[in-house]
C-alpha cells in the first residue's frame, strides 16, 4: 500500500501542509491527481503531491514533508477524481511559490490545474457537503466513417436518407452534426447503416476554437514530440541578432538557469531572435514557453509563432473561453504541442521537457499576479530553468530597473544590446509639446496646434496615426462649479468616470454604474463640468477636428481600443484587422496599443497626455512614464515610411519625459537611481507589502496595528538586522475598494536578504481573524 501526501483544496494558511492518506492497492492514483478525502467531518478535494510506499513502522521512513510512512490509523483516499494534472516537479514548484510569496499552498497547486476542469466540494442548502463535478470538460464530436462493408453495401431504392449519408461519407469523414444539418434527423439511419457495417460512428475529441480534432502525436519517450514543420523561412540575422542568439546558445549550453537580457530597441528584431533560439531548442528535442503580456498577445504575435512552427504551437490567454483554454491545456498535455505562447499562466501548463523560457516585454507589470499567489513570472521561470537545466530569455526595449541591476551585478545574467532597428531604419524623432505654453497662449483644445497639423498632413497623404491616452471613458470626473461636489463611488474611495455613450458614471474599479445626473445632487445646480479627458471624449473631439481637415473629413475611420470596446470575444482582433485594412486611419487607445503592434504604414504617434501616470503616489511612476513613451514611439516608422512622435505634456521639464524623448536611458537612470537608493526602494532593497482588508474600517485598522506590532517584534527578535524596517500601518492609497477598507504595512530588507522566510513563519503561525483578511505581497510592483 502507498501513502499519499495530499494538499487539500482549501486556500488557507491554517491547512498549509500536506495530509497523509492511505491509497488502497486497487486504486490508480499518482502525483498530480485530484482525489476525494475526508477532513474532520466533511469531504474535501485534494491533490496528491507525493507518494511513497508504506513501511511497517512509523520510524522506518518519512515522506517529503516528514510525515510517517505507515498506513496504520490513516484515513484512505476515497476516490480518484481526475487524471494527473502535474508531476513531482510541478509539486515542488508549487511549494517554492508558496514559500517565496507567502501564499497558501492550495492556491499554488491550483496554478497547475486546467482552467474550469477541477472538481470541488460545496455545501448545499441542507448543510451537507457534496462533490460538484467540473463545469468544463472534453467535447467529443461523433464522426461517421467508412465501415468494412461500405463498398459492398447497397441500400434499398426507397432508402433515400441512407443513400444521402453514404454519398456524403464517400467524399470523406463527416460529423454527425453536419449530416443532421443537411438531411435532418439521421440517428435511425446511422444505426441501421452501422448494423450492416456500412459505416462506423466514432467519437473524436474536438478542440474548441481550433475547428478540428485533437492532433494525435504524442511525444516520444524522453524527448520532445511531433516534428515541427516550418511554414515560413527564417530570415538572415543582423550582427546584433547573431550576438544575441549566440548569448542564448551559451546560456542553454550552461544548463543551469542562466538569464539573457535582450535589450533591443523597438523594431530591432527581438522576436526573430526568439524564434531562432526556439528552433534550435526544438531541434535538440526540448520544448519552449513564450510569455507575452496580455495586452501584447495580439493575433499578429501568435501568427508569427504559428507561421514558423505550425500546428505545434499552443496558445493560452484570458480572452479565450474557459472551454478553449481547457482544450489547449489538453492539447499541450497530449504531447502534440512543442511551443506554448501565452500570458504568465502559460508557465504552469503541462508542457514537458522545457529547455527555454522567453519572457517578452519583461518590464510589464502584468507578469506579477495581483491575487494569491502573488508570484513574479520572471523569478518563477528562472527557478524552473535552474531545476531542469534550461535558460531564460528576457526581452524589452525598456528593461525594468531590477533587470538592468541584476544584469550588472549577477554573474549568471548576460545583457545583450540591439541598439539599431533590424531594417536599418532610424528610430522616429520625438518632439515634446508643452501644453502649459499652449494653454497660456489661449488654446483650449486637447490637441496642440503641432499635433493637429501633423495629423492633417499624414492622414491626407493616406498614412496612419496612433494616438495614446491612458484613460478610458469620456471624462475623469464631474464637478459642480457651484458647490464643488464630485460624484463618488459608494463602494470605493474614488470618483466616478463619466461615459458619453449612455450618459453614465462608472467606477473603473468595481463596475458600479449610475446615470449621469442632469443637475448637482447636492445643490441642484445645472453647472456640472466634465474634467479630464477619456478615450470617448478624445474620439468625439478628434472626429470634430478631422471634419475640418481638407481631404480627411469623415472618410478616415477612428478605431478606438480600450477596455470598453474590447469586451466582446474577438473584438481585439477585429479592431486591429479594421485598422490594418484601412488606407488611412487613426488608432486611438489606452496602454494596449503601446506595444505588440507592427504596421508598416503608421507614420505618426501622438501621446495626448503623457502626465497620466507621472504623479501617481508610486515609486515606479517615473519609470513607467519613461517606458510607455518609448514603447509607443516605437509604433511609428517601422518600415520604409518615415515616422514622427509628438508627446503632449504639462510637465515638459520632467526628467522621465525628456529622457524618453531623446531615447536617453542613461539620463533617466542618473536621476532615478539616486532617489531609489536614498528613499530605500528596489533594486537597492527588497520589499513586502502586507495587506489588511475587511468590511469594518475600525476592525481593519485595529488588526493592521496588531500585525504591525507582530512584524516589528519579528524583525527585532528573530531577524535581528537593523537594516530591516517596518513602516507604520496606514490606509492604502485606494483606501476603500468594493465596500472593503484597505490598510497596508511595508516591510523593507536588504537586497540580498530572504524576506520571505520570517514572514512565512509568522503568517503560518498567527491566528487568523475571521472578519479581517491579511496577505503578503512579496516584491510588489506598486504600493497603491
Amino acid at each position: 500500500m502507498y501513502i499519499a501526501s495530499v494538499i487539500l483544496d482549501i486556500p488557507t494558511q491554517a491547512l498549509d501542509t500536506p495530509y497523509s492518506y492511505a491509497v488502497p492497492d486497487d486504486m490508480a492514483a499518482e502525483v498530480g491527481c485530484a482525489v476525494l478525502v475526508t477532513l474532520g467531518g466533511r469531504k474535501a478535494v485534494g491533490y496528491i503531491v507525493d507518494m511513497e510506499e508504506a513501511t511497517p513502522s512509523p520510524d522506518e521512513g518519512t515522506d517529503l514533508w516528514g510525515n510517517p510512512l505507515t498506513a496504520a490509523e490513516l484515513r484512505q483516499v476515497e476516490a480518484v477524481l481526475s487524471a494527473s494534472f502535474f508531476d513531482e516537479e510541478g509539486a515542488a514548484c508549487a511549494q517554492y511559490i508558496a514559500d517565496r510569496y507567502v501564499a497558501p499552498l492550495a492556491s499554488c497547486v491550483r496554478l497547475f490545474t486546467p482552467p474550469g476542469a477541477v472538481p470541488r466540494v460545496v455545501r448545499g442548502r441542507d448543510g451537507r457537503w457534496r462533490l460538484e463535478e467540473p463545469k468544463i470538460g472534453q467535447v467529443d464530436d461523433r464522426w461517421v466513417t467508412r465501415g468494412p462493408a461500405f463498398d459492398a453495401f447497397v441500400p434499398r431504392k426507397n432508402a433515400v436518407k441512407q443513400q444521402q449519408v453514404l454519398e456524403a461519407v464517400a467524399v470523406g469523414d463527416v460529423r454527425v452534426a453536419e449530416l443532421a444539418a443537411e438531411f435532418g434527423a439521421v440517428g435511425g439511419t446511422l444505426k441501421a447503416l452501422a448494423a450492416k457495417d456500412a459505416v462506423v460512428v466514432e467519437r473524436r475529441r474536438r478542440l474548441r476554437g481550433m475547428g478540428g480534432p485533437l492532433p494525435a502525436s504524442p511525444a516520444p519517450e524522453g524527448a520532445g514530440s511531433a516534428s515541427v514543420v516550418a511554414t515560413a523561412p527564417a530570415p538572415r540575422l543582423t550582427a546584433g541578432q547573431e550576438a544575441a542568439l549566440a548569448a542564448i546558445e551559451a546560456a542553454r549550453a550552461a544548463a543551469c538557469g542562466r538569464v539573457v537580457l535582450v535589450d533591443g530597441v523597438t523594431g530591432s528584431g527581438k522576436t526573430e531572435v526568439y524564434l531562432q533560439a526556439i528552433a534550435r531548442t526544438l531541434a535538440e528535442g526540448r520544448n519552449a514557453v513564450v510569455l507575452v503580456p496580455e495586452i501584447s498577445l495580439t493575433p499578429q504575435t501568435v501568427a508569427r509563432f504559428r507561421g514558423r512552427f505550425g500546428d505545434a504551437v499552443a496558445v493560452m490567454h484570458s480572452r479565450m473561453s474557459a472551454g478553449e483554454r481547457y482544450d489547449q491545456w489538453d492539447f499541450i498535455g497530449s504531447g502534440a504541442a512543442r511551443v506554448v505562447v501565452g500570458a504568465r499562466s502559460a508557465l504552469f501548463t503541462p508542457l514537458a521537457n522545457v529547455g527555454l523560457i522567453v519572457i517578452d516585454e519583461e518590464h510589464e507589470g502584468s507578469y506579477k499576479q495581483d491575487s494569491a499567489p502573488r508570484y513574479q513570472a520572471r523569478d518563477v521561470a528562472r527557478w524552473m530553468m535552474e531545476r531542469t537545466g534550461g535558460a531564460v530569455v528576457l526581452g524589452s526595449a525598456t528593461p525594468s530597473i531590477e533587470a538592468l541591476y541584476a544584469a550588472a551585478k549577477d554573474p549568471l545574467w548576460t545583457q545583450v544590446a540591439l541598439p539599431e532597428r533590424a531594417n536599418g531604419r532610424p528610430r522616429p524623432p520625438v518632439e515634446v509639446v508643452n501644453m502649459a505654453a499652449e494653454f497660456a497662449s489661449g488654446a483650449r483644445s486637447m490637441f496642440s496646434g503641432k499635433l493637429t497639423r501633423a495629423l492633417a498632413a499624414e492622414l491626407s497623404a493616406g498614412h496612419k496615426a496612433v494616438l495614446l491616452l491612458n484613460q478610458r471613458g469620456f471624462a475623469k470626473f464631474l464637478l459642480c462649479r457651484d458647490c464643488g461636489f464630485v460624484p463618488e463611488c459608494p463602494h470605493c474611495a474614488t470618483s466616478l468616470t463619466y461615459h458619453e455613450q449612455g450618459a453614465k458614471l462608472v467606477c473603473h474599479h468595481c463596475g458600479h454604474t449610475v446615470p449621469a445626473p442632469p443637475t448637482c445632487p447636492e445643490c441642484g445646480s445645472p453647472y456640472l463640468k466634465k474634467f479630464g479627458a477619456g478615450t470617448q471624449r478624445v474620439e468625439a473631439d478628434l472626429r470634430a477636428l478631422m471634419n475640418t481637415m481638407p481631404g480627411v473629413g469623415s472618410r478616415v475611420p477612428i478605431i478606438r481600443m480600450d477596455a470598453d470596446t474590447t469586451k466582446a470575444k474577438g473584438a481585439h482582433q477585429a479592431l486591429l484587422e479594421q485598422f490594418g485594412a484601412a488606407d488611412a486611419a487613426v488608432l486611438l487607445g489606452t496602454q494596449m496599443i503601446a506595444k505588440g503592434l507592427d504596421f508598416d504604414d503608421v507614420t505618426l504617434v501622438g501621446v495626448i497626455n503623457a502626465d497620466t501616470q507621472l504623479h501617481l503616489p508610486d515609486y515606479r511612476a517615473g519609470e513607467r512614464t519613461f517606458q510607455l513613451i518609448e514603447q509607443v514611439a516605437g509604433r511609428a516608422g517601422r518600415a520604409s515610411l518615415p515616422g514622427r512622435v509628438m508627446v503632449q505634456t504639462y510637465e515638459a521639464d520632467s526628467p522621465a519625459i525628456r529622457a524618453a524623448a531623446s531615447y536617453d536611458r542613461a539620463a533617466f537612470l542618473r536621476t532615478e537611481l539616486p532617489k531609489r537608493q536614498m528613499l530605500g526602494f528596489p533594486p537597492y532593497v527588497r520589499m513586502a507589502n502586507v495587506l489588511v482588508w475587511g468590511s469594518d474600517e475600525h476592525e481593519v485598522a485595529t488588526e493592521a496595528e496588531l500585525l504591525h506590532a507582530q512584524l516589528t517584534e519579528l524583525v527585532r527578535n528573530e531577524v535581528g538586522d537593523a537594516r530591516w524596517t517596518v513602516l507604520p500601518a496606514v490606509p492604502c492609497v485606494l483606501g476603500k475598494l468594493r465596500n472593503t477598507y484597505r490598510y497596508h504595512i511595508v516591510v523593507k530588507a536588504p537586497a540580498d536578504a530572504d524576506i520571505s522566510a520570517p514572514l512565512t513563519r509568522l503568517f503560518r503561525a498567527r491566528k487568523a481573524n475571521g472578519r479581517v483578511s491579511a496577505a503578503v505581497d512579496v516584491d510588489p510592483m506598486d504600493l497603491l
